[in-house]
């Protein structure tokens, strides 16, 4: 489950639906940008999915070339395998005497959650501790089909020479923590909506060609629906990721910047903020 719980962090709403397939994508093309700073600064923008089917090929040369010309690789979280994740999520998802999980989204919606409680063979009683946000990353893990060994950010970290994080993971569980208790309910919604709907193969295939309409179509406009959601996880994170990114170009190093495909997308997106700084962005593929 923890390593399930750690591969839905970033972009859940696009992780947590069912990957599968993908032996009909054709040639990979997933989104890549280079970005040149006014005062020659470069870096790479890659979004990255954070759970694949089983033989999906993703690589291609300009990507390789990227990656060859960078010289750090910046992640959400720099260590995926940390043993701190099981017990920093304890630490801020439980706490004793919390309702009955249908009980914490309106009435008119219970039976959503109920189907994605039943779709991954829980009860209301396995949440009587854990706080609303917590229980929607479990059963998000539970139901997936993907799996998230075969994240793009994993093989990257895997194989980078030197790796960097813009958050910790105690950061973006925080994220979560510090939604007020209606936003984690719309959350928990909007996690079993996205689980309902199985529109994972479709954002998969979308990611997988570099089709950036259909994923934001997919991604990005349910969650469009719950204000508070996109700002707290994603428009808020991009914002606070681009300190740590300017330190680095400022060190006079050539970031490859590989997060979640859902922080790429629409006008608040890393390549719109980006541009917005001066760089001149271009779509590599």
């Amino acid at each position: 489950m923890w390593r399930g719980i750690l591969g839905l962090l970033g972009a859940l709403w696009l992780a947590s639906c069912g990957v599968f397939g993908g032996e009909d994508w054709g040639e990979p093309s997933p989104a890549l940008w280079e970005a040149i700073g006014p005062d020659g600064e470069k870096l790479w923008l890659f979004g990255t999915i954070h759970a694949l089917p089983n033989g999906v090929e993703w690589r291609t040369p300009a990507l390789e070339d990227a990656l060859a010309q960078s010289d750090v690789l910046l992640v959400e979280i720099a260590d995926l395998d940390t043993p701190d994740l099981q017990a920093t999520f304890r630490e801020l998802s439980q706490t004793p005497g919390q309702l009955p999980l249908t009980q914490r989204v309106p009435a008119a919606s219970r039976d959503d959650v109920r189907q994605l409680m039943d779709n991954a063979r829980a009860k209301n009683g396995d949440f009587v501790n854990v706080e609303t946000w917590g229980a929607a990353l479990m059963l998000a893990s539970n139901v997936r089909e993907s799996d998230p060994a075969n994240g793009v950010d994993r093989a990257l970290t895997q194989e980078a020479d030197k790796v960097a994080g813009l958050e910790t993971i105690a950061g973006q569980l925080g994220v979560f923590d510090n939604l007020s208790q209606a936003d984690q309910a719309d959350f928990l919604l909007l996690t079993a909506r996205s689980s309902a709907t199985n529109d994972g193969q479709s954002a998969g295939e979308a990611w997988h060609k570099g089709d950036l309409q259909t994923l934001d179509r997919l991604v990005s406009e349910p969650l469009l629906a719950y204000p508070a959601l996109y700002g707290a996880l994603l428009t808020g994170r991009n914002e606070s990721w681009m300190p740590a990114i300017e330190d680095h170009l400022a060190a006079g190093q050539k970031p490859f910047i590989a997060v979640g495909a859902a922080h790429m997308l629409g006008t608040q997106g890393l390549p719109q903020l980006f541009t917005a700084r001066g760089f001149t962005v271009k779509r590599l593929q």
